[in-house]
């Protein structure tokens, strides 16, 4: 319990204490007119209460992603949750707070644009790339995932509903009116309200874990994974040794950790802030509450089964990591419970799959300068939709490493962007440049060993990882030391 808690602990903290300095950096200026107020078109830059901005970048970045991953990662013990801070902390919340400041800065700007402002036409075309390639992979997924669950429930067997096609064209049909429709008729309407549903079912879970789970973890069993104390090999199979924890972890839980695909969400919220000032507890605040999230889904995959890991394990097998939110919502919160996981696991993902199609919509916008009008956004949002529904025929296991290795190499690309603008400031890099480091060694030692990559053998991904790692912090600390300052102290911190 103790380590739980120490961890949530950190997480507050670091809101409270670390994020001012950050924001130190960052030259937010309380007295600039926002994009919102300088755009204002009714339909992407529309003026939005911050709650209910805090409240709706929550849920764009949130969906089931700090529920599932941290649920996989559970299989690693209580080292999960250790990421899960200190990915946060010193990356996720920093790497989510920069893309809100970018863009507010940028007039709204998707990221494309912001890397050819701050960098040339080639990184723009690269961003262009990956961005619109995550956005478009996460759609998809969180158009099958929804569906697939909905069409299996027991209440809808031997009618249409129970046709998975069905409701995929449900889905699609929800996503094309919020991608088209003015933000403040759907979004800013229903997000807030599902908002307040997942911090109500996560306060719940937690304290019912708190009081009743079986396995709540000790201080000393953080490092257990490595010494195979906290289960039996079968556990590791078909692995005898296990996955390793380098790469694969930090793969395997991104949202609550860090995530790139929470940088296409920026451009959504900066058009709609009012202020500069309500970037942090925007956009820091948004992440560091994912962070709660993740760590209690991770204690919940860690501590809720009775049968330990090995149960974990065989619920895994039988009906991945929905089906352990749903017997972990019904044992310790009853029928409540049980509603909450349908919720969890059907509407929560659709939330994240429509608004990753509208930012996709304003990414191509912003990236050939079309005029906002009715007839440009149905020409892009119709085809991005067509093309999904025929995407949902592919390989789900497929789709998901694409979005995987998409969604990191985004996150890294995003730190060493925020590197670039706080090196121009003068300001202390080092808060995004050192993550961002950290970022590129396990994008490298990802794809030299996956099989969506190089398929090298495993022992080289550590290794090769460490090294690119140690040469970027070497051109980085003589590029450090070569720049001329741009902004004395007190300019900075103003």
């Amino acid at each position: 319990m103790l380590i739980f808690i120490i961890c949530i602990t950190l997480l507050v903290l670091a809101y409270k204490f670390y994020s001012p300095f950050v924001e130190r950096q960052a030259g937010i200026d309380k007295n600039v007119k926002t994009p919102q107020a300088r755009f204002a078109d009714g339909v992407d830059y529309v003026e939005v209460h911050p709650v209910k901005a805090f409240l709706i970048q929550f849920l764009n970045i949130a969906g089931v992603g700090p529920i599932f991953g941290p649920i996989l990662g559970a299989i690693y013990g209580p080292i999960a949750l250790v990421w899960i801070v200190l990915g946060n902390i010193l990356g996720g919340a920093v790497h989510d707070y920069f893309s809100g400041v970018l863009s507010i800065k940028e007039d709204g700007k998707s990221l494309p644009e912001i890397a050819g402002r701050y960098f040339n036409v080639y990184a723009k075309g690269v961003m262009l790339i990956f961005t619109a390639m995550l956005l478009f992979f996460v759609g998809v997924v969180f158009i099958m995932s929804p569906a697939g669950l909905l069409s299996n429930l027991d209440y809808f067997k031997g009618t249409i509903l129970a046709n998975n096609t069905f409701w995929v064209l449900v889905i699609l049909a929800y996503y094309f009116l919020a991608t088209m429709l003015p933000i403040d008729k759907i979004i800013t309407k229903l997000y807030p309200i599902f908002g307040l549903l997942m911090i109500v079912m996560t306060v719940s879970i937690g304290v019912a874990l708190l009081i009743s789970a079986p396995q709540l973890p000790e201080v000393g069993d953080i490092f257990a994974y490595f010494d195979h104390s906290h289960y039996n090999n079968d556990l590791l199979e078909p692995n005898p040794d296990g996955l390793p924890v380098w790469p694969l972890l930090f793969v395997t839980i991104t949202c609550g950790a860090i995530s790139g695909f929470h940088s296409t969400q920026a451009p959504i919220i900066a058009r709609c802030l009012t202020n500069e000032k309500y970037v942090r507890p925007v956009y820091y605040g948004a992440m560091m509450c994912e962070g709660i999230v993740a760590c209690v889904w991770a204690l919940a995959g860690i501590a809720a089964f009775p049968g330990g890991y090995m149960e974990l394990k065989s619920i895994l097998d039988l009906g991945g990591p929905g089906m352990v939110v749903n017997q972990v919502a019904t044992t310790y919160l009853g029928v409540a419970g049980g509603i909450m996981a349908i919720i969890a696991v059907a509407i929560f993902p659709i939330t994240s799959g429509d608004t990753a199609f509208r930012s996709l919509r304003l990414t191509i916008i912003d990236a050939f300068n079309i005029p906002q009008n009715v007839r440009n956004r149905l020409l892009v949002a119709v085809p991005i939709l067509v093309i999904a529904y025929f995407m949902t025929k592919i390989d789900f296991t497929l789709i998901w490493r694409y979005f995987a290795f998409s969604n990191m190499l985004l996150s890294t690309s995003v730190l060493w962007l925020a590197t670039k603008y706080l090196f121009d400031r003068g300001a202390f890099h080092w808060i995004v440049s050192l993550p961002a480091i950290g970022g590129t060694s396990v994008t490298v030692s990802y794809i030299m060993t996956a099989g969506i990559g190089l398929g090298l053998p495993q022992p080289l991904s550590q290794p090769v990882g460490i090294a690119v790692g140690a040469i970027s912090l070497i051109a980085l600390i003589l590029a450090h030391q070569k720049r001329k300052p741009v902004k004395s102290e007190a300019e900075t911190e103003s």
